[in-house]
């Protein structure tokens, strides 16, 4: 069963991404900013992080940046949740997809869970896997 880490410091949103993978087969942890994330990731090592930008005590740019130091984290695929207006740099080119939390967010996640899938299985079928 593939794993996955959900990083949001809305309830709402860790609920709503949480069940959708979950109903995907997903084993699903979650965490309400960066520090918690990284306390989690001691213990698990998931098949795919699902983070908001803005969150308190560690921003979701700040975790991409720890987590992409790390070769145990670095090649895990990342998806972004960020708020339209929420300034969102739009620029950070280190996740693997990023999505809106105002516009239909499930319809999002399944287009972004289909391109990150793929884009696993081509990196393992050029490993030779």
């Amino acid at each position: 069963m593939p794993a996955a880490l959900v990083v949001d410091d809305s309830m709402l949103i860790r609920y709503t991404v949480c069940r959708f993978l979950e109903e995907r087969g997903f084993a699903v942890e979650h965490a309400t900013n960066g520090v918690e994330a990284l306390q989690t990731l001691e213990k698990l090592t998931p098949d795919l992080i699902v983070t908001d930008m803005q969150m308190p005590r560690m921003s979701g740019a700040d975790l991409i940046t720890a987590l992409k130091a790390k070769p145990q984290t670095a090649k895990i695929p990342i998806i972004i949740v960020a708020g339209r207006g929420s300034g969102f740099d739009e620029s950070e080119k280190r996740a693997d997809f990023a999505i809106y939390k105002d516009i239909d967010i499930e319809g999002q996640l399944g287009k972004a869970l289909d391109a990150v899938t793929k884009k696993k299985t081509r990196r393992r079928r050029a490993a030779g896997r």
